[in-house]
């Protein structure tokens, strides 16, 4: 009996440290919502070619196009 109990020991300390974890996860306040959108992708947003701001009415203005290429 000494032998059972022994072996008993460990299964029910990781079933109670298992059954604690899972009452913490169930139990915390939900995380507040992300913040994704334009506002935010603008700012991180890369210009991996030169002068690739320009639009058609700017090379309209001036009167040339760009010939920088990638």
């Amino acid at each position: 009996m000494a032998i059972v109990a022994s072996l008993l020991l460990p299964v029910l300390g990781l079933l109670l440290f298992g059954m604690d974890r899972v009452e913490d996860w169930l139990t915390r306040s939900p995380r507040p919502p992300r913040r994704t959108g334009a506002r935010h992708g603008a700012a991180r947003h890369l210009r991996l070619i030169r002068g690739g701001g320009r639009t058609a009415a700017t090379e309209a203005r001036t009167g040339r196009r760009s010939s920088e290429a990638a």
